[in-house]
Formats: C-alpha cells, sequence, structure tokens
C-alpha cells in the first residue's frame, strides 16, 4: 500500500475549487483522456459540481468523450431531494447542457435487487474490464461521513458483505434513507483514480484512523485495498 496523497485547505469552498480544477484537468488530459467518472453525493457535491461545471464553461472545454456514473445512490425517485442524480442533474448536466446519452444514474425508484443489477450491466458496457471482472473506472469521487464511511459502504459489515464481488449491491444505511444501492469495495479498488473528499466539521477523527490504517472504517479499508488515492480535506489534523 502507497500512503494516500493527502491536500489540506482551509475551507470546503477551497477544496471543493481545487478539486474541479484537478477533475478537469484529469478530463481533459491527452493522449487518453477518461471515459468513466462515478459521482459522490454528500454536501460537498453540490459546490465541487458547480465549480466543475463553471471552468468548464470558462475553459470551453469538450467533455464529449465522457460517461458518467455514481458511486452510490439512494432508493429513491430521480426527482426526489435526497437523490444524488438529482443533485448532479441540477448542479452539473444542465448547467452543462450535457446529453442523458453521457449519464448512466443509478434507477432508485425500481426495486433494489434490480437497481443494482441494472447498474451494473450499464456499466460493464461502457468501461473496460480488469481480469477479474470488475469494471475499470477512470476516476471515482468520494465523500466520507463522520463515521468513516464511503459511498454507502457503512462500518459494522460481515466479511462476506465486504468481500462480495457485485459491481453495485443493496445496502441498507445506519441514516435515512436507509435503503441504498452502492459500488463494492472491489469496484472502488479496481478504479484508476479515486479521490475521497473530506469536508465539514466532525470528521478530523474518522479521517485521521483511516489514514493511519483502521480497518474497521470503510475509508481506512479502501486505503488499504488501493496502491495510489488521493484525499481532499479542510479538517485540521
Amino acid at each position: 500500500m502507497k500512503p494516500p496523497e493527502v491536500y489540506r485547505f482551509k475551507t470546503s469552498a477551497e477544496l471543493a475549487e481545487a478539486a474541479a480544477r484537478q477533475w478537469l484537468a484529469l478530463l481533459t488530459k491527452p493522449p487518453s483522456a477518461p471515459q468513466g467518472v462515478a459521482l459522490l453525493g454528500g454536501r460537498i457535491a453540490g459546490p465541487l459540481f458547480a465549480a466543475f461545471a463553471r471552468r468548464v464553461s470558462q475553459q470551453k472545454a469538450s467533455l464529449a468523450h465522457a460517461h458518467f456514473f455514481w458511486a452510490d445512490e439512494r432508493c429513491v425517485p430521480p426527482s426526489s431531494p435526497d437523490s444524488n442524480f438529482a443533485l448532479a442533474e441540477r448542479s452539473l448536466f444542465r448547467p452543462l447542457g450535457m446529453p442523458p446519452s453521457q449519464y448512466h444514474r443509478v434507477p432508485g425508484e425500481e426495486p433494489p435487487p434490480r437497481a443494482a443489477q441494472l447498474a451494473t450491466d450499464e456499466l460493464r458496457r461502457i468501461a473496460p474490464l480488469n481480469e477479474q471482472g470488475q469494471p475499470v473506472l477512470d476516476l471515482v469521487l468520494l465523500g466520507m461521513g463522520e463515521d468513516g464511511h464511503v459511498a454507502s459502504l457503512f462500518p459494522g459489515e460481515s466479511e462476506g458483505q465486504i468481500r462480495d464481488a457485485a459491481v453495485y449491491r443493496p445496502v441498507t444505511a445506519a441514516k435515512p434513507p436507509p435503503q441504498r444501492i452502492t459500488l463494492g469495495y472491489a469496484t472502488l479498488a479496481a478504479a484508476r483514480e479515486v479521490w475521497v473528499l473530506v469536508a465539514g466539521a466532525g470528521k478530523a477523527e474518522a479521517l485521521s484512523r483511516a489514514l493511519e490504517g483502521d480497518v474497521s472504517l470503510p475509508l481506512g479499508r479502501l486505503l488499504a485495498m488501493r496502491s495510489h488515492t488521493q484525499v481532499y480535506t479542510d479538517s485540521n489534523l
């Protein structure tokens, strides 16, 4: 395991701007621009998406090659205020006039097993597969909760759940809304780039434990599974 790169900022707004700048640089980097990006939810997502959309517009950058997925989604209709898709549509896709053919939402209004299977099939249709049959995303953007959870992978799962090779799987979260669909650890570990945005009060202790290798926390387990991860934080460690 290579220690993650940690970038520290004074405010969440500075964090969002820096991550948006690096995100656009990655998406427009020749010669092989990334194709698949999994988006995050949570409080930092709105500022990140707004900053990214603003930079794309200012630079007149082309995103025609990019496809957008989700790291996790709540089992709600796409119009729900709890929907991660709704946030991205409002803050990212609509401002950029992005065609629906470039984003591939998790159908949270479907029964959870079917929603997970449909999302898996769609990701596998577009992303290349590695030797283990996992789709390889070029970038996964994640947040982290006060309990150290990432995507909708929460502490306290069994070893069987943790080792599940499913691409997307239904989970029951410890916070509302409880029914969710999430990428599994194996798919997150297979991604070329994973960036974790840790913004907001009350997260410093969990982040410190994860960075020190505490695999009882989902972020700590993910860091241990990957050779390279970037962490952006406004926490004072």
